[in-house]
Protein backbone atom coordinates (compact mmCIF):
# COMPACT_ATOMS: atom_id res chain seq x y z
CA UNK A 1 0.00 0.00 0.00
CA UNK A 2 1.27 3.34 -0.89
CA UNK A 3 1.77 6.20 1.45
CA UNK A 4 0.13 9.59 0.72
CA UNK A 5 2.57 12.05 1.67
CA UNK A 6 0.15 15.55 3.20
CA UNK A 7 1.60 19.00 3.09
CA UNK A 8 0.12 21.54 5.77
CA UNK A 9 0.46 24.77 4.02
CA UNK A 10 0.62 27.61 5.81
CA UNK A 11 -0.99 31.64 5.04
CA UNK A 12 1.46 34.36 5.82
CA UNK A 13 -0.70 35.16 8.77
CA UNK A 14 -0.03 31.84 10.14
CA UNK A 15 3.63 32.06 9.51
CA UNK A 16 3.64 35.46 11.22
CA UNK A 17 2.08 34.20 13.87
CA UNK A 18 4.65 31.59 14.52
CA UNK A 19 7.34 33.60 14.61
CA UNK A 20 5.65 35.77 17.20
CA UNK A 21 5.27 32.90 19.25
CA UNK A 22 8.72 31.40 18.62
CA UNK A 23 7.45 28.64 17.33
CA UNK A 24 10.12 30.19 14.06
CA UNK A 25 12.94 31.81 15.65
CA UNK A 26 14.71 34.26 14.06
CA UNK A 27 17.80 31.86 13.50
CA UNK A 28 15.86 29.58 12.13
CA UNK A 29 16.90 31.13 8.51
CA UNK A 30 13.34 30.05 6.74
CA UNK A 31 11.34 31.86 4.23
CA UNK A 32 7.34 31.36 3.62
CA UNK A 33 7.23 30.64 0.08
CA UNK A 34 3.70 29.70 -1.86
CA UNK A 35 2.14 28.27 1.33
CA UNK A 36 5.33 25.89 2.61
CA UNK A 37 8.15 27.06 4.75
CA UNK A 38 11.49 26.78 3.26
CA UNK A 39 14.73 26.25 5.03
CA UNK A 40 17.09 29.17 3.18
CA UNK A 41 20.40 28.16 2.50
CA UNK A 42 23.47 29.26 5.02
CA UNK A 43 25.29 32.26 4.30
CA UNK A 44 28.86 31.99 3.04
CA UNK A 45 31.48 33.99 3.13
CA UNK A 46 31.31 35.65 -0.47
CA UNK A 47 27.66 35.58 0.02
CA UNK A 48 27.69 38.07 3.14
CA UNK A 49 30.66 40.19 1.52
CA UNK A 50 28.34 40.86 -1.83
CA UNK A 51 25.50 41.70 0.51
CA UNK A 52 27.17 43.90 2.69
CA UNK A 53 28.54 45.84 -0.46
CA UNK A 54 25.21 46.33 -2.20
CA UNK A 55 24.03 47.50 0.89
CA UNK A 56 26.93 50.38 1.45
CA UNK A 57 26.49 51.00 -2.32
CA UNK A 58 23.00 51.24 -2.93
CA UNK A 59 22.29 53.08 0.93
CA UNK A 60 25.26 55.66 -0.28
CA UNK A 61 23.86 56.05 -4.23
CA UNK A 62 20.21 56.24 -3.21
CA UNK A 63 20.56 58.23 -0.41
CA UNK A 64 16.83 59.27 1.15
CA UNK A 65 14.86 58.36 -2.49
CA UNK A 66 14.69 54.97 -0.96
CA UNK A 67 14.59 52.58 1.77
CA UNK A 68 17.40 49.44 1.34
CA UNK A 69 15.93 46.47 3.35
CA UNK A 70 18.11 43.56 4.20
CA UNK A 71 17.57 40.52 4.04
CA UNK A 72 14.02 41.40 5.64
CA UNK A 73 10.63 39.74 4.62
CA UNK A 74 8.15 41.18 2.25
CA UNK A 75 4.62 40.13 2.05
CA UNK A 76 4.04 39.17 -1.69
CA UNK A 77 0.47 37.55 -1.07
CA UNK A 78 -1.46 35.75 1.51
CA UNK A 79 1.09 32.62 0.91
CA UNK A 80 4.55 34.14 0.54
CA UNK A 81 6.67 35.91 2.41
CA UNK A 82 9.68 35.73 0.85
CA UNK A 83 13.43 37.27 2.50
CA UNK A 84 14.91 38.85 -0.78
CA UNK A 85 18.73 39.14 -0.22
CA UNK A 86 18.21 42.92 -0.90
CA UNK A 87 14.85 45.06 -1.27
CA UNK A 88 14.55 48.28 -2.54
CA UNK A 89 11.77 50.35 -1.26
CA UNK A 90 9.26 52.75 -1.75
CA UNK A 91 10.63 56.28 1.15
CA UNK A 92 8.24 55.77 4.04
CA UNK A 93 8.06 57.76 7.42
CA UNK A 94 7.45 54.67 9.39
CA UNK A 95 9.85 52.68 7.87
CA UNK A 96 7.31 49.89 7.35
CA UNK A 97 6.75 49.40 10.90
CA UNK A 98 3.03 49.10 10.44
CA UNK A 99 3.50 46.02 7.92
CA UNK A 100 6.15 44.25 5.89
CA UNK A 101 6.07 46.19 2.28
CA UNK A 102 4.27 44.41 -0.32
CA UNK A 103 4.79 43.76 -4.00
CA UNK A 104 3.68 47.81 -4.81
CA UNK A 105 6.23 49.31 -2.37
CA UNK A 106 9.18 47.46 -3.98
CA UNK A 107 11.21 49.18 -6.84
CA UNK A 108 13.69 46.54 -6.90
CA UNK A 109 14.58 42.86 -5.01
CA UNK A 110 18.04 41.51 -5.49
CA UNK A 111 18.92 38.20 -4.84
CA UNK A 112 22.97 37.08 -4.18
CA UNK A 113 23.42 33.54 -5.32
CA UNK A 114 26.30 30.92 -4.60
CA UNK A 115 24.74 28.09 -4.59
CA UNK A 116 20.96 28.93 -4.96
CA UNK A 117 20.81 29.81 -8.50
CA UNK A 118 18.51 26.98 -9.39
CA UNK A 119 16.08 28.18 -6.75
CA UNK A 120 16.52 31.75 -6.87
CA UNK A 121 16.15 31.30 -11.03
CA UNK A 122 13.00 28.88 -10.69
CA UNK A 123 11.30 29.82 -7.56
CA UNK A 124 11.45 33.20 -5.93
CA UNK A 125 12.15 35.03 -9.39
CA UNK A 126 8.58 33.85 -10.97
CA UNK A 127 7.23 34.70 -7.86
CA UNK A 128 8.67 38.21 -7.73
CA UNK A 129 7.27 38.32 -11.83
CA UNK A 130 3.47 36.96 -10.59
CA UNK A 131 3.68 39.49 -7.41
CA UNK A 132 3.95 42.48 -9.82
CA UNK A 133 7.39 43.44 -8.64
CA UNK A 134 9.04 46.15 -11.90
CA UNK A 135 12.59 44.52 -11.45
CA UNK A 136 14.70 41.78 -10.27
CA UNK A 137 18.14 41.33 -10.52
CA UNK A 138 20.50 37.86 -9.72
CA UNK A 139 24.01 38.53 -8.93
CA UNK A 140 25.15 35.08 -9.67
CA UNK A 141 28.58 34.95 -7.34
CA UNK A 142 29.50 31.57 -9.39
CA UNK A 143 29.25 32.94 -12.64
CA UNK A 144 30.36 36.56 -11.90
CA UNK A 145 27.41 38.00 -13.84
CA UNK A 146 24.29 40.01 -13.01
CA UNK A 147 20.90 39.47 -14.35
CA UNK A 148 18.70 41.65 -14.87
CA UNK A 149 14.92 40.71 -14.70
CA UNK A 150 12.23 43.04 -16.20
CA UNK A 151 9.12 43.12 -17.60
CA UNK A 152 6.94 40.97 -14.85
CA UNK A 153 3.68 39.17 -15.78
CA UNK A 154 2.40 35.46 -14.82
CA UNK A 155 4.59 33.33 -16.26
CA UNK A 156 7.51 35.40 -15.17
CA UNK A 157 9.41 38.19 -16.70
CA UNK A 158 9.64 38.93 -19.90
CA UNK A 159 12.99 40.77 -20.35
CA UNK A 160 16.06 39.23 -19.47
CA UNK A 161 19.60 40.79 -19.83
CA UNK A 162 22.65 38.95 -18.69
CA UNK A 163 25.74 41.91 -17.51
CA UNK A 164 28.62 40.81 -16.97
CA UNK A 165 32.13 42.43 -16.05
CA UNK A 166 33.12 45.68 -16.92
CA UNK A 167 29.28 46.11 -17.97
CA UNK A 168 26.92 48.77 -16.43
CA UNK A 169 23.56 48.10 -14.87
CA UNK A 170 21.04 50.81 -14.19
CA UNK A 171 17.91 50.48 -11.90
CA UNK A 172 14.77 51.30 -13.99
CA UNK A 173 13.27 53.45 -11.43
CA UNK A 174 16.19 55.43 -10.54
CA UNK A 175 17.15 57.60 -13.80
CA UNK A 176 20.83 58.14 -14.20
CA UNK A 177 22.16 55.90 -11.73
CA UNK A 178 24.52 52.97 -13.15
CA UNK A 179 26.44 50.64 -11.35
CA UNK A 180 29.99 49.03 -12.48
CA UNK A 181 29.26 44.79 -11.94
CA UNK A 182 32.64 44.44 -11.62
CA UNK A 183 31.52 46.62 -7.95
CA UNK A 184 28.78 44.17 -6.97
CA UNK A 185 31.30 41.62 -7.62
CA UNK A 186 34.71 42.86 -6.15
Amino acid sequence: MATTVTRHRFTADTYDQMIRAGILKPDDRVELIEGEIVQMSPIGERHAACVKRLNRLCTRILGDRAIVAVQDPIRLSDDSEPQPDLAILKPRDDFYASGHPRAADILLVIEVADTTQTFDRDTKLPLYARAGIAEAWLVDLEKGRVELYRKPGRKGYSSVHTASRRDRIAPSAFAGIEISVDQLLA
